[in-house]
């Protein structure tokens, strides 16, 4: 493919898919997907051969996807938005820095600065770092109101086995272990997501649950007023 083929085909995609965004959902979920082609076509990209940060832009990509999803059902960029990111954010990591892990010598060979490359230990590292804040994200969501509090208990075994793999990564730094860690995160991410959505709140508890509070600010004024 030549560079101008390439480019003309992703124009004919995008700006068409950019625009039945904005017209036909709303405008913050067509600019949101304006922003992730930029930043994956003249950030991510580039950044492969010059520098390791490629990865974490590369988990921003990745995020924001499900933002999207969550702004062009809600209309809002909410703490909801924001946490169903971080969880694709950090899921990323030991997903694709396990991948790596197999691939070292392609990558080498290419050009490309990744990760398990350059700093194999760094790579490691962030792998586990981020199984276990997989941990916290789901404790964060019944804080924030976006499930019930059974989602950070239901989904705890799942994670704490990914996070047991992402130690084996660690400790082991062989081809096993990361090959284990890497088939864990296929399943690990639909059934944590599947658990979210069975423990979501519904939509007319919250509701209930602000007229409650809505109904009990009133009678505070009344008592107040003279």
């Amino acid at each position: 493919l030549s560079p101008l083929l390439a480019v003309c085909f992703a124009a004919s995609c995008g700006i068409p898919g950019i625009a039945l965004l904005t017209l036909a959902v709303n405008p913050l979920t067509g600019a949101l997907g304006a922003f992730n082609i930029f930043l994956y076509t003249c950030c991510y990209t580039p950044l492969k051969r010059m520098s390791i940060a490629n990865t974490w832009v590369g988990a921003v990509v990745g995020a924001i996807p499900p933002i999207m999803g969550w702004t062009a059902a809600t209309g809002t960029l909410d703490a909801g938005a924001l946490l169903l990111g971080g969880i694709l954010y950090s899921w990323q990591f030991p997903h694709f820095n396990a991948l790596s892990w197999g691939l070292r010598e392609d990558y080498s060979r290419g050009g490309y600065c990744m990760m398990s490359v350059t700093h194999p230990g760094l790579c490691r590292r962030v792998a586990l770092r981020h199984c276990l804040a997989l941990i916290g994200l789901s404790t964060v969501a019944p804080v924030l109101d976006v499930t019930t509090w059974t989602f950070p208990i239901i989904s705890l075994p799942i994670n704490l086995y990914i996070s047991y793999l992402g130690f084996r990564f660690y400790r082991d730094a062989d081809r096993s272990s990361s090959r284990k860690l890497f088939f864990c995160s296929l399943w690990h991410l639909p059934m944590l997501l599947l658990v979210m959505f069975t423990c979501k709140k519904s939509v007319l508890e919250k509701e209930d649950k602000g007229d409650l509070l809505g109904e009990s600010h009133a009678r505070a004024m009344e008592i107040r007023l003279p």
